[in-house]
């Protein structure tokens, strides 16, 4: 059996990308929180065949490294894609349903694929967070603070029934290692695409740290109309200090020393 697919596509519409960092931007007068992303140049090492393989795919090359830095073996398997000494740091797989029109060497560029508006998915590997406990794993609410239970405020509590089942059941919550795991995030918007530095920014956060590779899936096309935005904050001008009439109509402050006809 073929390994399970990064994404099934019916043409190429994935490229590999490194992290920035977040910032905003503003769309039609609201503020946008973004992520920046360096979306290749990225380059085909392998075409996977049903023939050969058991399925379509085609496995992309980002960033460059020393081949000085990388075994013979693998030489020989990037050897199409290196140029000046110098091959792909980063290597992932998209599976296809039908034979792709690329071959090994062919360069694929952000601009290709995305355009302002796309909706995108994004892949990647979390952050890793260490051994945490179950509340900040799974959020557990911990124990009461009072009758003595000063140290019961952050355990885990019962994990377990009693003779039936006599067990600890697969799955349960408890302590453990936490994030270092794939993560997508769906329905992401491309705000902007500059075909220049293949640099693109992507509504909301994405998973990972800056310099790590994510894979950037193009879902559907769409309008940056329907974006989730957060409303901008209008800051008035300053007005000068105002008091009310008997009438309940607003008037000016009268300045100190003022005369009035009374």
């Amino acid at each position: 059996m073929p390994p399970a697919p990064f994404f099934v596509l019916k043409m190429i519409k994935s490229i590999i990308a490194t992290k920035l960092g977040m910032g905003q931007t503003f769309v039609e007068g609201r503020r946008v929180s973004i992520t920046n992303v360096l979306a290749g140049p990225c380059v085909v090492t392998q075409v996977k065949s049903m023939n050969n393989d058991g399925y379509w795919a085609v496995q992309l090359g980002f960033g460059e490294r020393r081949i000085k830095t990388i075994s013979k073996a693998l030489q020989g398997h990037l050897k199409g894609a290196i140029k000046e000494k110098m091959a792909p740091r980063f290597l992932l797989e998209v599976r296809l349903d039908k034979e792709p029109d690329l071959k090994v060497g062919d360069v694929v560029t952000a601009s290709d694929i995305f355009k302002k508006g796309d909706i995108v998915s994004v892949a990647g590997i979390s952050k890793g967070k260490g051994f945490a406990g179950g509340v900040k794993r799974w959020g557990f609410h911990g124990g009461p603070r009072t009758h003595g239970q000063s140290d019961r405020e952050r355990a885990p509590g019962s994990i377990g029934q009693t003779t039936t089942p006599g067990r600890v059941l697969r799955g349960k919550h408890m302590a453990g290692r936490m994030g270092g795991a794939q993560v997508t995030v769906k329905n992401l918007q491309i705000v902007s695409v500059n075909p220049e530095t293949n640099e693109i920014e992507l509504s909301g956060p994405i998973p990972g740290i800056p310099g790590k590779p994510v894979l950037i899936n193009k879902l559907s096309s769409g309008k940056l109309e329907g974006i989730i935005e957060v409303q901008a904050q209008v800051v008035e001008a300053e007005v000068p200090e105002e008091k009310k009439g008997e009438a309940g109509a607003a008037v000016p402050a009268k300045a100190e020393g003022e005369k009035t006809n009374e």
